[in-house]
């Protein structure tokens, strides 16, 4: 049996075109969006209506096994009218609602449709959110659980067309005591525990979570450059078509580093490089990542000061700790900067011990800041204390 809850009527409530459900365990987020497409479908011949998350299996999981229990307990499940193989669920008046995963390049890119639901959205990368969100006609459904901050938060929540709520376990009425008693013991347990505290923040009551174990706590953020600063330089990342190519401009003042993102994209070729440096600077100084010397030839016979930074074994966590060393200032402007600087954090073992070795994502920017910082701060980079430089 269908109960209607609070959490339906709140998301019901939404409007413009992305439409954000962010909510703690159990609060029914994607329970109470599907029966409002279904309706939307019913409403609305030939509407064409997507769920996706990130894989098939989490879908047969999760939404689809939601979709076909809400249309049996409604009294509206035809088994001929569900295409187990393409999962597609077709109505009388042609609307169909569709479900396939982010795994599907061939779906990212595929046929427009009238509405999607992204489910579980902070699973979706932000490049595969984009390609199906320029394919939707009218509105986004976006749900999830906030264990941390992703593109919802930084992209979509600033937006004018942008709706969001909070909800939790208190919005579904129609949930097991037992459940309840379950969430609720990890607000005891919060009392003296950091890992359940977390835990009860993001789950219980529908809140960003703290990332453990981030490996920068030292920066915030500054309205912009002071104009008395020291240029120190820039750092360049090399990518193409899967990592970005990332320019980082790096800053003194007051013994303070402050940092400006120069561009950050892919699909770039050295030509693009050249153009986008020139746009931004006359001959000042660039450090560029010295595992690609060809790029580096190229772009310096165009002009460029660009030189290769110097890497060894642990380069890595020389520059990190060089730049824990300095309070550190992020321009508000640069989101990829930022986005990073809160993601970038330490390996754990199965203990959930920090292993000393940063993780190999969330890195792009932060790469270009050691290369520049690393060059212009140390004195001797080839002293014993810094022999990997």
């Amino acid at each position: 049996m269908l109960i209607k809850t609070t959490a339906q009527g709140k998301i019901a409530k939404l409007k413009g075109r992305f439409r954000i459900v962010q909510g703690g365990t159990s609060s029914s987020k994607t329970f109470s969006i599907i029966p409002l497409l279904i309706d939307y479908a019913i409403k609305n011949p030939k509407s064409e209506i997507s769920i996706v998350s990130e894989s098939l299996p989490h879908l047969k999981r999760g939404a689809i096994r939601d979709f076909l229990k809400i249309m049996d307990w409604i009294g509206l499940y035809d088994d001929n009218k569900w295409n187990r193989s393409s999962s597609i669920y077709t109505f009388d008046n042609k609307s169909y609602i569709e479900f396939f995963s982010c795994d599907s390049a061939d779906k990212l890119r595929g046929a427009r449709r009238d509405i999607l639901f992204v489910n579980e959205a902070n699973n979706v990368d932000f490049e595969s959110f984009n390609q199906l969100s320029i394919r939707t006609r009218k509105f986004v459904y976006l749900d999830f659980n906030p264990s941390e901050e992703f593109y919802a938060h930084t992209e979509l929540m600033n937006d004018s067309d942008s709706s969001f709520i909070i909800l939790t376990y208190k919005d579904n009425e129609a949930l097991e005591k037992t459940i309840v008693k379950d969430i609720e013991k990890m607000e005891e347990k919060a009392k003296t525990s950091t890992y359940w505290a977390n835990r009860w923040r993001v789950y219980g009551l529908g809140l960003i979570g703290l990332i453990e174990g981030v490996i920068f706590d030292n920066w915030s953020l500054c309205d912009d450059i002071p104009e008395q600063a020291q240029y120190l330089g820039s750092g360049l990342d090399f990518g193409f078509s899967s990592d970005p190519t990332c320019l980082i401009e790096l800053y003194r003042f007051n013994q303070e580093l402050y940092i400006q993102e120069g561009f950050y994209e892919k699909g770039l070729h050295n030509s693009d490089i050249v153009k986008r440096i020139k746009q931004r600077f006359n001959n000042n100084l660039i450090v560029a990542d010295c595992a690609d010397p060809k790029s580096i030839s190229e772009i310096s016979m165009n002009g460029i000061n660009i030189l290769p930074c110097t890497k060894g074994a642990d380069s890595i966590k020389f520059g990190i700790d060089l730049l824990q060393q300095h309070k550190i200032n992020i321009t508000k402007d640069s989101l990829n900067v930022i986005k990073e600087f809160r993601n970038y954090k330490w390996v754990v073992d199965i203990n959930g011990k920090n292993t000393g070795v940063a993780i190999d994502a969330f890195n792009h920017t932060i790469d270009s800041i050691r290369y520049i910082a690393t060059h212009t701060l140390v004195k001797n980079k080839f002293s014993r204390k810094a022999k990997t430089f």
